[in-house]
């Protein structure tokens, strides 16, 4: 499908001579790429790297590159969430987040949840918001299958939630929904949907979500900004606006990407001189999409609020204590939350009162007529060592799983966490021999 001509055009003046070989990255074949869940393994115990042709992504150290022929959302891998399908540039979001142990992280527009799950690892707790009703389910999946449970996913305007976790994070990313000429390559809704006042359009919206984002940053904490596009009005336009109105913020400099172009003042009138330290990403020069970033810091040096917390379950159900009476793994920091008949885990309880709420930590599973039914959540974020049983599929029997199907086994009665290579699929409830499958109906293979 043909470039807009409008883009075209402003491209062609911004980038000069540069801009044939721009325009023919983009006629290219896009790079393909994957990202270790560092909440499962690493590289060095990934089973993954015997199955594809894996090629190291320069500015990500658990990226990959992988070709295109090679289907790697269609191996049981994964399901069990080993590792996030994403596109290579938007990787970098990640490593300049830098999320350190014991880090409370907030996601402000996190669909589909590539950099949630990059952030996840090494946050003592992630919020992962997304405000469309239909992408936030496909978030609430994807942290589920990275087994991610320290984890809030919410469905809220950046305003509200600004307005009840004030200065509550060490790190909030804002991957900014934007005019996506960054994914023309990969993708031709966004050449259809593009026209010379979407750019515009988005920076208006950028910056009310930038605004709200930056309440909620702790004096001393950071910010990261992203898009996936080349227009300047919505990179250093942006940061411009956002860092002339508030004082209290600043842009980071570092050499952490010497594989990437600077930002560019000079593509803005009257740019924050600063913006040259926010980094952007060609195709033509890079193997990847069109991206751009900045690493801010809010000035001083602050602890972050203290949140009100939730009432917690003072006494469990029977039906559930018996169920995890021999799971290792609970310690006393943990709380118990029921909502309806649910019941979640969690370290940090949030009183998240007003708010639109999929996930408040780890979901346990549901109490049903007197038993307790565990949740596919529970199975795919705790160890498997640490259940009283589970069974090793080989990899045939493991697609059968995951296309629902019943299959004969030999192994004791009960619940069984279903793995394969000591890796969670999901459960399964052995019956004389015989696995009755409980992985969800809506994720089963067709």
């Amino acid at each position: 499908m043909a470039l807009p001509i409008k883009f075209c055009e402003r491209m062609k003046k911004l980038l000069g001579d540069e801009y044939n070989d721009f325009e023919q990255s983009l006629l290219k074949p896009r790079a393909h790429g994957l990202r270790i869940n560092e909440k499962r393994c690493d590289i060095n115990n990934f089973p993954a790297k015997n199955v594809f042709t894996l090629t190291p992504v320069p500015w990500c150290k658990t990226g990959f590159y992988y070709p295109s022929d090679e289907r790697a959302g269609k191996h049981p891998y994964y399901e069990a969430g080993l590792y996030y399908i994403q596109e290579p540039s938007a990787m970098a979001v990640g490593t300049l987040a830098d999320i350190q142990k014991g880090e409370w992280v907030l996601d402000l527009c996190a669909a589909p949840g590539g950099k949630s799950t990059h952030l996840a690892p090494n946050a003592d707790l992630i919020v992962c918001n997304e405000i469309h009703p239909t992408r936030v389910k496909i978030l609430s999946q994807n942290i589920e299958r990275a087994g991610i449970e320290n984890s809030i996913v919410t469905n809220e305007t950046p305003n509200k939630l600004a307005s009840k976790l004030p200065e509550m994070f060490d790190c909030v990313v804002v991957d900014a929904p934007c005019s996506g000429e960054g994914m023309f390559r990969k993708d031709e809704t966004a050449i259809i949907e593009w026209t010379e006042q979407t750019p515009q359009f988005c920076a208006d919206r950028q910056d009310e979500i930038l605004a709200d984002a930056a309440k909620m940053v702790r004096k001393g904490g950071r910010l990261v900004y992203s898009t996936c596009t080349f227009a300047p009005e919505e990179n250093e336009g942006i940061l411009t606006r956002f860092l002339n109105s508030h004082s209290d913020f600043e842009i980071v400099k570092t050499d952490i990407f010497p594989m990437f172009e600077s930002g560019k003042p000079e593509w803005y009138e009257n740019a924050h001189p600063s913006v040259k330290y926010s980094f952007r990403l060609f195709p033509h020069k890079i193997e990847g999409e069109g991206h751009f970033c900045a690493l801010l810091r809010r000035k001083g040096n602050q602890e972050r609020n203290t949140p009100k917390m939730s009432d917690t379950l003072k006494k469990l159900p029977d039906t559930l204590s018996d169920f995890i009476k021999d799971i290792k793994g609970f310690d006393k920091d943990m709380k118990f939350i029921q909502v309806g008949d649910r019941i979640w885990c969690t370290k940090h309880p949030l009183d998240l009162t007003g708010l639109k709420v999929l996930r408040n930590g780890l979901e346990l599973g549901t109490l049903k007529k007197g038993r307790f039914e565990p949740a596919h959540a529970f199975a795919m974020a705790w160890k498997p060592e640490y259940m009283p049983r589970k069974i090793n599929l080989s990899n045939d029997d493991a697609i059968k799983y995951l296309k629902g199907e019943t299959l004969n086994v030999e192994a004791d009665n009960g619940w069984t966490v279903v793995c394969i290579d000591n890796f969670a699929l999901g459960w399964g409830k052995i019956s004389n021999n015989t696995l009755k499958n409980h992985f969800p109906k809506g994720l089963r293979w067709k």
